[in-house]
């Protein structure tokens, strides 16, 4: 049994803003009516799971559906909260990373469940490939809480964030907590 960090997400109350961590990830935001909605598609029925765990604990409602090619999506119910974080983080159609926005430990949770995979003894936090203008600020984010990431494939469909390193992936480790219940999660959460 390992020992909860003061730092990580269970250690943190759960909030909406923790859910902009989909926004790091290949998340999106759109306004509808008074409210807005944040969706990520998934590649495990698990991340979706978790995902919609957390989105309950926001307090918001959350939606499992799939795509037209069977892949999991997560998205929140419409709910005007959201309307805040789809000012910050587009601008026009295009999503961007607000200037003040550091990643807390349950958006990087959020991050890591959307869109988190091991690579050897690295980490990779999966970015948006649609939205390559929020690739640095993001790593710059990244950068400003302690976890100096390398940015991967940005010319290709998976760009990333790869963190290595003990102190950085222990940083990282200490932030997200514990994985999911699923065995699959376990395989693919991050550790030293």
């Amino acid at each position: 049994m390992s020992q909860l960090s003061f730092f990580s997400a269970e250690s943190v109350p759960p909030a909406v803003a923790d859910l902009t961590g989909l926004l790091a990830a290949p998340g999106q935001v759109v306004v509808v009516g008074q409210g807005a909605r944040l969706s990520v598609v998934v590649d495990r029925l698990w991340r979706a799971e978790a995902l919609a765990e957390m989105i309950t604990e926001a307090g918001l409602q959350p939606e499992i559906a799939r795509t037209d090619e069977n892949t999991p999506l997560i998205r929140t119910s419409v709910d005007p909260r959201l309307v805040p974080i789809a000012g910050d983080w587009t601008r026009g159609a295009v999503k961007t990373v607000p200037p003040q926005w550091l990643p807390g430990p349950r958006e990087l949770r959020a991050w890591t469940l959307a869109s988190g995979t091991p690579e050897a003894d690295r980490y990779l936090l999966g970015l948006d490939p649609h939205a390559p203008d929020t690739h640095s600020p993001l790593a710059s984010a990244m950068m400003r809480v302690g976890i100096a990431p390398t940015l991967i494939g940005t010319r290709g469909s998976h760009p990333a964030l790869r963190i290595s390193g003990r102190r950085r992936l222990s940083r990282l480790v200490e932030n997200v907590g514990e994985p999911p219940g699923a065995v699959e999660a376990f395989e693919q959460w991050p550790r030293l």
